[in-house]
């Protein structure tokens, strides 16, 4: 890479950026039908405790992600807190502008030494895998449970035929067990390739993944766990500010399901809103008349925990150089 094309990126892929996205986050706010309402409903909501702790576990949220992304990175580097809090931000800033958030790692890696980079990669992978398998196995327990287990509500589901219904679940079950043993037998995924010529260059990139033992790994499922409850917490809180009134028991079972839709559903960080109130709606209205109020929890977790986040990275990204200038 030559000077020039480093110091293009290294001054002017920040600021590039935190325009597209604020522009593009602008113009889909700007696209919503009874913005004024729910903003309204929002600025009501401010005046409630449960709205400043919604805010609170925003951080604890991204904290536990963070604490999570260092224990990973430490298998190829000495990386602090603080410094896997920033490079989490900086992906959650990237990943609004790419598909299923799949350029998250392009923000992480930014705070990774230059030579670890590509290792670091498929340390994201391991985190990505994790945090989508805690979610694949809570909708399965979701889906089953408003399917076999809630008696008196199993609306949820009503929408589909009984054949439907069942093969949604087994085919859910299925592919959660299949990520499982992926997730687990990751050293067999290195010894795969090993034996592959055509892979060698990658091998050695993907070397580190085989030092992780299953404890290691369990324990990042864990953390996994602990922050997928989490942002469940805050819908359910949310849900309650805004006067959705659903059990929460049964609100904490729907957003599972919630969030399994939301995992496997294509989509564009910053143009995910609709599908989020789509979902929501689809699943809550059943439930609950007050429509205002499930789409504003909608629009509320979303700015909360992905629009704030993604502003703050993409400032982030301002203070550092991306490439070494030789």
């Amino acid at each position: 890479m030559n000077k020039s094309i480093k110091i293009l990126v290294n001054y002017f892929l920040g600021p590039v950026l935190l325009i597209v996205l604020c522009i593009s986050l602008y113009k889909q706010l700007m696209q919503q039908h009874d913005l004024e309402q729910r903003w309204q409903q929002v600025q009501q909501s401010w005046q409630s405790w449960k709205f400043g702790a919604v805010v609170l576990l925003m951080l604890v949220n991204w904290g536990i992600e963070a604490r999570k992304w260092q224990l990973l990175v430490l298998h190829v580097q000495q990386f602090s807190f603080a410094r896997a809090f920033k490079s989490v931000l900086s992906g959650c800033s990237i990943t609004m502008l790419t598909p299923n958030r799949i350029g998250e790692y392009g923000g992480r890696i930014l705070f990774i030494k230059e030579e670890h980079r590509i290792k670091a990669i498929s340390l994201n992978i391991v985190s990505s895998i994790s945090q989508l398998l805690v979610t694949m196995i809570m909708g399965c327990a979701g889906l089953i449970f408003l399917r076999f287990f809630s008696h008196t509500n199993r609306n949820a589901l009503s929408v589909l035929p009984d054949f439907w219904g069942n093969v949604l679940i087994y085919f859910s079950i299925t592919g959660t067990v299949l990520l499982f043993l992926f997730y687990i037998r990751l050293g067999w995924l290195v010894s795969l390739m090993e034996k592959l010529t055509a892979f060698n260059k990658i091998v050695r990139h993907i070397k580190v993944l085989d030092e992780f033992s299953a404890s290691q790994l369990l324990r990042i499922l864990s953390l996994s766990l602990l922050r997928y409850l989490t942002f469940v917490l805050q819908y359910i809180l949310l849900l309650q500010v805004m006067q959705v009134n659903i059990d929460a028991g049964l609100s904490f079972w729907l957003i599972t399901v919630f969030y399994l839709v939301m995992a496997v559903a294509p989509t564009i960080g910053f143009l995910e809103l609709p599908v989020r109130a789509k979902a929501s709606m689809e699943l809550m209205k059943l439930y609950s008349t007050n429509t205002l109020g499930i789409e504003t929890a909608a629009l509320s977790i979303w700015l909360i925990n992905l629009v704030i986040p993604a502003i703050i990275g993409s400032l982030l990204i301002l203070g550092i150089k991306i490439v070494k200038e030789k």
